[in-house]
């Protein structure tokens, strides 16, 4: 079909006795992760699966482990290959960072700010690996994460310096797989650090309903 690629990134007309790269692997995890945070697999099937694929020799063995999941795009594959590694992020006194809606989640972000308010919405960020270390040296304002189900934060790695976490857990989260561990490192002084799901819309607030991700 135009506009879609295999999830091992292969044509049609690929041998299903090829062997498997590292890159077929990686594209299949993505798929599968995609896969569960869209409540498509249980946290079972999850692991299952990615324990198989991560030791899958072959395209034929790759291809079992998607046969009744969506396609990925090629709109998707090619956000994909934007991932970086590191993105480094300094301010002093500015207006406020924000990272919200389909932002690329690197695998590691350094965050130096002096003054600078700093939100992450992960709530329809395209994550493409399963850590995210965020080395902190920020002073004053709120450092806030917004979290889904599937995402964990660690905070333990953080020094407190005049300052504190405030940490609120959707019950949601129980029982979902994990997509991604954010890992907070580093020191933050003079400020607070929030990490709380997605605020509810007046709606559903008065019928008491989870907020949705897609409403974030």
């Amino acid at each position: 079909m135009s506009g879609e690629i295999s999830p091992t990134g292969k044509g049609s007309g690929s041998s299903p006795e090829l062997r498997a790269s590292h890159a077929d692997r990686d594209r299949v995890v993505e798929v599968l992760r995609i896969a569960a945070g869209d409540g498509l697999l249980t946290a079972e099937e999850l692991d299952e699966r990615l324990e198989a694929a991560l030791s899958a020799r072959t395209l034929s063995e790759l291809a079992v482990l998607t046969a009744d999941l969506p396609p990925v795009s090629a709109a998707a594959g090619a956000t994909v290959a934007e991932v970086k590694d590191v993105v480094r992020i300094e301010q002093v006194h500015s207006g406020p960072i924000e990272r919200v809606g389909r932002w690329v989640v690197p695998r590691r972000l350094e965050l130096a700010l002096t003054y600078c308010g700093v939100t992450l919405d992960f709530t329809q960020a395209v994550i493409t690996h399963d850590t995210l270390r965020i080395d902190l040296a920020m002073e004053g304002k709120t450092l806030t994460l917004v979290t889904r189900p599937g995402i964990e934060v660690d905070t333990d790695g953080l020094q407190l310096v005049h300052s504190s976490v405030k940490y609120r857990r959707s019950p949601a989260d129980s029982g979902t797989p994990v997509l991604l561990r954010v890992e907070l490192v580093g020191r933050k002084a003079h400020g607070r650090v929030v990490v709380r799901p997605p605020r509810r819309t007046f709606g559903q607030w008065l019928l008491r309903r989870p907020a949705s991700l897609s409403g974030a």
